[in-house]
């Protein structure tokens, strides 16, 4: 299936094509590569309006990597707030080209809601502790949408990344969003050490969460590469799941394999889900022309119907 965001209030993808994409968030308008949009641009009078340009430096450095850097236009701010999905962010054009949102991600936080409104309408039987809040494990969850979006809807979420600046940028975006009394916990740590002590600890989640990137680092090094991690990764995941799960979703941007890898992953699972189903695809943005931006894939297992 082909997941599609399109325009927002204060998101709009105006433009891409030629190796870049141009957004509007908000009130400034940013251009920015995307190795995606291998195609012409169809609106080449709006890029000159840009009010900000990530750009490559040459020549390439002594390590072999190229300087980067965000050319802003005179007045522009370096952080501004955004409303989107339903929640609040904080954009902060970053020197890895990011700016924080992942507008793509908008249906994966209303499937999010979904599964968990869903849980209203299960048998009792199917409930793990009669009432008692779902239990929510976000891993590699960033500036926090997924995170925001699951306590919007009445979870309680660990949300567990390598990255204390990451940590503190989510927590802004759950205040700015109303959301600072959540129960969330705030975790900086490597996603399979974490993982490994919560088996330890004997904890479970009833929905889990992972975006994991092709390559990275924790908070003291440690090394996470997909290829070698991510399988060791998903079975000690397994283990964190209650008796009666509610969803595991999984995100990959950049990762070059295709959603139909992390579908056969959760596939293997179903049996130890207790049933349900598994869906995988694109996530895209659809432009102002209607041509849709591939930005990366996913899939997800569910108990109810979603």
């Amino acid at each position: 299936m082909i997941q599609i965001t399109k325009k927002e209030k204060d998101y709009e993808l105006l433009d891409s094509g030629e190796g870049e994409k141009l957004e509007r968030y908000g009130k400034y308008v940013l251009s920015r590569p995307d190795p995606q949009a291998l195609w012409r641009k169809s609106a080449p009078e709006l890029w000159p309006k840009a009010d900000a340009v990530f750009s490559r430096r040459d020549p390439v450095g002594v390590r072999g990597d190229q300087a980067t850097e965000w050319k802003l236009k005179a007045g522009v701010s370096r952080k501004w707030q955004v409303e989107f999905g339903g929640l609040r962010f904080w954009i902060k054009p970053s020197a890895f080209k990011h700016t924080g949102l992942f507008p793509e991600q908008k249906g994966n936080w209303e499937w999010i809601k979904k599964v968990l409104d869903s849980r209203r309408s299960l048998p009792r039987t199917r409930i793990r502790g009669g009432n008692d809040k779902v239990n929510v494990l976000n891993l590699f969850g960033y500036t926090g949408g997924a995170t925001l979006a699951a306590a919007q809807a009445g979870a309680q979420i660990c949300h567990v990344d390598g990255s204390k600046s990451a940590i503190g940028w989510a927590r802004e975006n759950a205040e700015i969003s109303g959301l600072s009394e959540k129960p969330v916990r705030w975790i900086l740590d490597d996603a399979v050490a974490f993982v490994k002590r919560e088996i330890k600890r004997g904890r479970k989640y009833d929905g889990i969460i992972m975006d994991p990137p092709a390559f990275g680092h924790g908070p003291k090094g440690e090394m996470w590469k997909i290829e070698e991690d991510f399988l060791e990764l998903m079975d000690l995941c397994a283990q964190l799941l209650s008796d009666k799960p509610l969803f595991f979703l999984v995100n990959g941007y950049a990762s070059g394999y295709s959603s139909i890898t992390y579908a056969n992953n959760l596939e293997s699972l179903v049996k130890k889900l207790a049933g349900g189903s598994v869906e995988h695809g694109e996530l895209t943005i659809e432009e102002k022309s209607g041509r849709l931006l591939p930005c990366g894939i996913f899939a997800r297992w569910s108990y109810g119907p979603c």
